[in-house]
């Protein structure tokens, strides 16, 4: 019998393990060490967390009241605003234009100066025409004389009723040559068409110009306009007579102005309305082009309900508050009105005298149990003045 010959398996894989042990490097076995370290700890701390849940009577125990802040509700003025951005106009504008071409003899005017209405601004060269019109002048006495004697003689029948019919046509053609060189005359001299400002020149003495260019403009500065466009959904607020006010960059006064027109239709393009209103601006303070910021009165409410907008929650089928009843939070559905940054106008669902809850909303539920917190009276440090 040979089994005793035969290699043992146990102590084989054995000595093949020992082998394999031996073999591992150093750095090796200390990482090794240290994981198994590691997943010790790891078990051992799942199982105090075990241990900790299972304890008898923590499961199920109920949550104490929850701390809120509330503000008791009472009636005060809302008012319906809305905010645009306008421009700054000129009450009358009118561009200093010469309607026939010539030579500028005379500017009567100073740049940036004011003037009255109908005083002469600039005058134009017209030498040739007081020539003709001289020339007219002397032609008319003798197509008048002619006239009259014709007249005379067609009355005795001395002569034809065409020859006196040339003679009358001449003098009327004369008038009218005179009418003509009149108005030709006239539009050499510019007048200022309104009391208003004068701004800076583009022409000298001397210079011929063509009819129809640019020699100044005038722009009549008391009152001045201001130009805005509000949203389609406010047009029917917006009524001629309605006041407003607004402000400018480079003053930190707010002006009054007052609604006089309204545009007719709505631009499509921006779905707005365009309105006007005028400013008295007997002090110069407000330039042409200037940019504005308007705002307008739509609606007051002397009586109004307003709330906090985070004491608002946004809901499925609505808006709710939570109040506070009895020391219980209650869930109140509400409709609401006005929005601004801040509070919102409750139209119906809560009333003056109701307390409502402001703060911790996330946590309530309704029917659930509150403590009011009581709010830290605010003291207001005035800060004194530096001395000179």
């Amino acid at each position: 019998m040979q089994h005793d010959s035969l290699p043992n398996p146990v102590l084989s894989s054995a000595k093949i393990k020992i082998l394999s042990y031996r073999n591992i490097p150093l750095f090796q076995s200390k990482f090794l060490f240290i994981c198994s370290f590691c997943m010790l700890i790891i078990f051992g701390f799942t199982a105090c967390n075990k241990k900790n849940l299972s304890v008898p009577g923590t499961k199920g125990r109920k949550a104490g009241p929850v701390s809120v802040e509330v503000k008791v509700v009472q009636p005060e003025l809302l008012l319906n605003t809305v905010s645009a951005t306008g421009t700054i106009l000129a009450n009358e504008k009118a561009e200093i234009r010469p309607e026939i071409s010539g030579r500028i003899v005379k500017i009567l005017f100073e740049e940036g100066a004011s003037v009255q209405k109908n005083k002469l601004l600039v005058k134009m060269n017209d030498s040739d025409l007081q020539a003709q019109l001289k020339r007219n002048e002397a032609q008319t006495m003798l197509l008048n004389n002619d006239e009259f004697q014709k007249r005379k003689l067609l009355e005795i029948k001395a002569i034809s009723q065409d020859e006196y019919d040339v003679a009358k046509s001449l003098m009327l053609v004369n008038q009218a040559d005179k009418q003509l060189l009149e108005a030709q005359i006239a539009k050499t001299e510019i007048f200022a068409p309104f009391n208003g400002k004068v701004g800076l020149r583009a022409v000298s003495v001397g210079n011929y110009v063509a009819s129809n260019t640019l020699i100044a403009t005038i722009q009549q500065l008391d009152p001045v306009k201001i130009e805005f466009d509000v949203p389609e959904k406010y047009s029917s607020f917006i009524k001629p007579g309605m006041e407003i006010s607004f402000g400018i960059d480079a003053l930190d006064s707010v002006f009054m102005a007052k609604v006089y027109a309204v545009e007719s239709a709505i631009t499509t393009e921006t779905r707005t309305l365009k309105v006007r209103a005028l400013c008295s601006n007997k002090a110069n303070l407000l330039n042409p082009g200037t940019f504005a910021r308007v705002n307008m009165i739509l609606e007051r409410f002397s009586e109004a309900i307003k709330v906090p907008s985070e004491a608002v929650m946004t809901v499925l089928d609505g808006n709710s508050v939570f109040i506070c009843k009895n020391g219980k939070a209650v869930v109140v559905p509400v409709k609401t009105g006005i929005r601004t940054d801040r509070e919102i106008q409750i139209t119906q669902g809560v009333s003056a005298g109701d307390s409502l809850i402001t703060t911790g909303l996330l946590q309530l539920t309704n029917g659930a149990t509150v403590m009011v917190k009581k709010k830290k009276t605010e003291t207001q440090t005035v800060p004194t003045k530096e001395k000179m």
